[in-house]
């Protein structure tokens, strides 16, 4: 049997001594969900409730929460954290809670991120007891960890129900009920990263597939070089649809096509060349993007430039394929033989 880490020889608690372990890049992923009623979820999605800047208020209370885990959790070490993301996904009845911490050091931070989720789902609840004071955080669990000694670990099983994305049924029809559709908005940007910048794109475009009746995951906000891990992330429940913003130019650290493309099995390259096409009708300098879409598994995956045009363009190209397209890609959806 192996042997509890915080515990001693004697029987008693102790922190574990990790002086002699090297310094690696550590990153932790851990999630939850807030059970509540359709109402709230309505609610909140309109920030409409009495205490308003619902999901802004237990995002700031998860990364405060991350920050403070040395002092609320007894046995835990002091780190230096270098990013704690706090992001929520809906459905119809439940606020799902995801937060990434990241660190370089000699220890994990899987206690960061499950506090994060832990204080940002009581925050939630907090917001919301008003309407339901019923409401029940639950599943806090952790999902990944990279790093130290034992490299990758995962979550051994299928995505829990209130994250897995529904079975779809195959039939001739070219649209998706609403059940069947989760998207998820990813963000390249070193400076939005780090804070520097304020993103004029992700915000928008899930506004626009939250109004096609999507469940939305993000927008998660990458840095550059690490815009692979970024599509992992983006991929991890095998949305319907993944759209990208940034990092398609010539510069020398623009890589999401190159990231995509090593993970696409198949590409769609009419759908890049449109949205190019689109944009360089305006705005000539839009052929520089170097954008790619296509299919993992049975996810959509699309890439558009780092700019409010970019994504007006690429919204435009999108609105009137995307059922066909995803219906297509789910086994169904009109498609006549010559």
């Amino acid at each position: 049997m192996s042997e509890l880490s915080h515990v001693d020889r004697e029987g008693r608690a102790r922190m574990v001594d990790v002086s002699a372990k090297t310094d690696t890049a550590r990153v932790a992923v851990a999630a939850g969900v807030l059970r509540t009623t359709a109402e709230v979820v309505a609610l909140v999605r309109a920030d409409d409730l009495p205490k308003a800047d619902v999901l802004s208020t237990a995002r700031i209370a998860g990364i405060a929460g991350a920050k403070k885990t040395s002092e609320l959790i007894p046995l835990c070490h002091q780190l230096a954290l270098s990013s704690v993301k706090v992001e929520f996904g809906f459905t119809d009845t439940d606020i799902t809670i995801e937060a990434t911490a990241k660190t370089k050091g000699p220890t994990g931070v899987e206690m960061e991120a499950l506090t994060a989720v832990a204080v940002a789902g009581l925050t939630l609840h907090d917001m919301v007891k008003a309407v339901d004071p019923a409401a029940t955080l639950d599943g806090v669990r952790l999902l990944t960890k990279e790093g130290g000694k034992r490299g990758h670990w995962e979550r051994p099983g299928a995505p829990e129900p209130e994250t897995a994305v529904p079975p779809v049924e195959q039939d001739e029809s070219d649209t998706l009920d609403d059940t069947d559709l989760s998207a998820v908005v990813l963000v390249a940007s070193t400076g939005v990263a780090a804070g520097t910048r304020e993103d004029t794109t992700g915000p928008v475009l899930a506004e626009w597939l939250t109004g096609r009746g999507f469940s939305v995951r993000g927008p998660l906000v990458y840095a550059d070089a690490e815009i692979a891990l970024g599509l992992a992330d983006a991929l991890r429940f095998a949305p319907s649809l993944v759209i990208s913003t940034g990092g398609t130019g010539a510069s020398p650290t623009d890589g999401t096509p190159e990231a995509t493309l090593a993970m696409l099995d198949r590409e769609l390259p009419g759908v890049a060349e449109a949205i190019r096409q689109r944009g360089t009708a305006k705005f000539p300098l839009a052929a520089l993007s170097r954008g790619v879409a296509g299919l993992v598994g049975r996810s959509v995956v699309v890439n558009l430039p780092g700019s409010p045009g970019g994504v007006r363009d690429g919204i435009a190209v999108l609105e009137p394929l995307l059922d066909h397209l995803l219906a297509q890609v789910a086994g169904g959806g009109a498609h006549d033989n010559a």
